[in-house]
């Protein structure tokens, strides 16, 4: 596969490019079994996806956490990034469905609790149709990577609002947001889960 750069969105050739995906193939998957919904107490199981613990420093003066160091690249497999950004979504909000043929996403939580749920949605991958549940808050810092072709959103579960720190590869590229409507699959594995 050629190596994606900034501008050659249109060379991608992935087995299943994010424009052709529809949300009729995706219900197909849904209703044909095809995504496994894996328990939320493991590690995420999807390919390509990396979930780091944060290390949190803690003194009497308050705290420190990192949240971005460039050994990662190397020694654990995170991506140079080339965009940063902060995003707030109102406790109770859905953002998703959305999946990229180019840029990886690795993000943090700062303010509040988020699960994200990641799908993959690779054919050829070894992982195609797992679901992971993965949650980021300032409870339990982590950094979590996305690579291309895994569609994922997330949901703010604390008031007021959740805010999110995006180390994204690429800068934002309109042509390489794929965005599906929230509830078209999978609106049974948001939480909360009353029980």
């Amino acid at each position: 596969m050629k190596k994606p750069g900034k501008n050659n969105f249109l060379d991608i050739k992935l087995e299943s490019h994010p424009k052709n995906v529809t949300v009729d193939w995706l219900q197909e998957l849904e209703k044909s079994g095809k995504f496994a919904v894996q328990g939320i107490y493991k590690s995420p199981t999807i390919e390509g996806v990396i979930l780091k613990e944060l290390n949190v420093l803690v003194d009497g003066r308050g705290d420190v956490i990192e949240l971005w160091s460039r050994p990662w690249v190397e020694k654990e497999g995170f991506v140079v990034p080339e965009h940063c950004y902060q995003s707030a979504t109102d406790f109770g909000v859905t953002k998703c469905w959305h999946l990229h043929a180019i840029h990886t996403d690795q993000f943090t939580v700062t303010r509040g609790k988020l699960q994200v749920l990641l799908v993959d949605i690779r054919e050829k991958s070894p992982t195609f149709g797992h679901v992971n549940s993965v949650f980021l808050g300032t409870q339990k810092p982590r950094l979590l990577k996305i690579p291309p072709g895994i569609m994922h959103g997330w949901k703010a579960l604390t008031r007021p609002e959740v805010i999110v720190v995006n180390f994204q590869s690429h800068v934002y590229l309109a042509e390489d947001e794929f965005k599906y409507p929230w509830n078209c699959v999978l609106e049974h594995a948001w939480e909360p889960n009353n029980g």
